[in-house]
């Protein structure tokens, strides 16, 4: 028994090669785990959005549900396999609203015809793939903007923790501000500080076990409270309460669900630009993701590009069609990655280990949906801080102690530091990756141009930033009725 363990060992080392990455497969099972418990509000919310309230065009909660556990699983241990590096992957937040508001509500779509626009979609990305023109723009972007695409994401994930956890207000009389004590439900909230100061108290003492354990501590908390309340604490339905079900059986009636009618209805020009539209969207939420997790991880070299950069983005892109072609909605990278990266995971173990999880999920998703958002809301913080904090990390361990730690960024410089500063705002505060990646483009760009460096830019970039430019005047282009 010792010997086969012993060779199984081995065998996934030689696989995964963690020593290489200084990590464990202890370290990367409880990191997938982190990162999969940060990630499962996907299991829920997704179908909750597709189910469009319970609107005869959305999807049944049941199907869309095992649906989206079904492409999240078997997508994120192809990432695990392929790249070896620990990103997971799940439908897009986003996308998802795109397709059931926009599209479906919006267009008059029926779901089926906006999930075939979802796999042509992942068609065209897989096409700039297999060309190499993905990866070309991927490299093509100035090391000080992709810095600010890490920073900029760390910032979007710790916005939405406060969000999620209850602390800030988005709809308040001003447009961001502090919650307002006795008008949010108290339980809830109580949750979000008890994880956010057992979660810091760890990283304090250095616990490596820290962000999952202080979900874990926050969700026992939620439950207790929960009961106490008599089950009227103020969580949604479901969370901090003891299933009464184990087991649910998963529906997988949606599975090829999807056809290319949107066609015919919108006509080829309004159907290209919404593609267009989707792919974009899709194209640069997962180069941010690569750049702000890859960062964090250790994955980029000196560049800050990602060594084999083609895998990751071509399981991306397949993973596109599959939600498209399972009526989950176009799958992505997640930027939730990062939690099992700060929790200390580096191989694709962490992948294979989400992967497995969700795939449980579909079988077990009365006892993962137990797990309140407010509990997984602190590890979001905590994530988006330790991906901030690359903005001023120290090249050494030597240099920390012996010198105060360098920014990545200049400021100073306008090409570089208005452009650095748009993206990292916008992204959080439009709640879109591409949003800020677009802002920052076009201005670097413009401001080339207006200094006589124009030949600075390279021809990918104008590409990238003609096509942000029509992606943000679309919608304007619509309400005109001229697509």
């Amino acid at each position: 028994m010792e010997a086969v363990e012993a060779d199984s060992g081995n065998m996934l080392e030689r696989f995964f090669k963690f020593k290489k990455w200084d990590t464990s497969v202890k370290r990367d099972t409880l990191a997938g785990l982190t990162t999969f418990m940060v990630m499962a509000y996907i299991i829920f919310v997704n179908p909750s959005i597709l189910g469009l309230g319970g609107d005869p065009k959305g999807l049944p909660f049941a199907a869309a549900l095992t649906s989206t556990c079904l492409v999240a699983g078997v997508m994120t241990i192809l990432m695990g396999l392929v790249t070896n590096r620990a990103f997971a992957i799940a439908p897009g937040m986003g996308l998802n609203a795109v397709v059931a508001f926009s599209l479906v509500l919006g267009q008059d779509l029926t779901m089926a015809n906006a999930m075939g626009l979802v796999v042509l979609e992942g068609v065209a990305i897989t096409v700039l793939v297999i060309t190499g023109f993905r990866e070309a723009i991927f490299k093509a972007i100035p090391l000080e903007l992709k810095k600010a695409i890490v920073v900029g994401i760390g910032f979007f994930i710790l916005f939405i923790g406060l969000v999620d956890g209850g602390l800030i207000n988005v709809n308040g009389g001003t447009p961001v501000g502090l919650v307002e004590l006795g008008n949010v439900p108290m339980v809830p909230l109580a949750v979000t500080v008890v994880a956010l100061v057992s979660t810091i108290i760890m990283l304090a003492l250095r616990w490596r076990a820290a962000i999952l354990l202080g979900i874990v501590f926050a969700t026992v908390f939620a439950i207790v409270m929960n009961y106490a309340w008599g089950k009227t604490a103020g969580f949604l339905p479901g969370q901090a309460i003891l299933p009464t079900d184990v087991v649910a059986a998963p529906d997988f009636s949606l599975i090829g669900a999807f056809d290319f009618g949107a066609i015919s209805k919108m006509g080829i020009t309004a159907a290209v630009l919404w593609i267009f539209s989707l792919m974009l969207s899709d194209f640069f939420d997962t180069m941010g993701t690569l750049v702000g997790v890859g960062g964090q991880a250790g994955y980029l070299d000196k560049k800050g590009d990602l060594p084999q950069v083609n895998r990751p983005l071509m399981v991306d892109s397949v993973a596109a069609i599959a939600g498209g072609a399972v009526s989950a909605s176009s799958a992505t990278t997640y930027i939730e990655s990062g939690a099992g990266v700060a929790h200390g995971g580096r191989t694709g173990w962490v992948a294979i280990i989400v992967g497995v999880l969700f795939l449980v999920a579909m079988f077990f998703s009365p006892i993962f949906g137990i797990v309140p958002g407010q509990a997984t809301a602190a590890a979001l913080v905590i994530v988006g801080y330790l991906m901030m904090a690359t903005l001023t990390k120290a090249e050494s361990e030597a240099e920390h102690v012996t010198k105060e730690p360098r920014a990545g960024i200049d400021f100073g410089n306008l090409a570089f530091g208005l452009p650095a500063v748009l993206i990292i705002t916008i992204m959080p505060l439009t709640y879109s990756i591409t949003n800020g990646i677009g802002a920052g483009f076009i201005a670097y760009t413009l401001i080339r141009v207006v200094q006589g460096k124009a030949r600075e830019v390279s021809w990918m970039l104008w590409i990238a930033s003609f096509a942000f430019i029509l992606y943000f005047i679309f919608p304007w282009l619509q309400s005109q009725g001229w697509v």
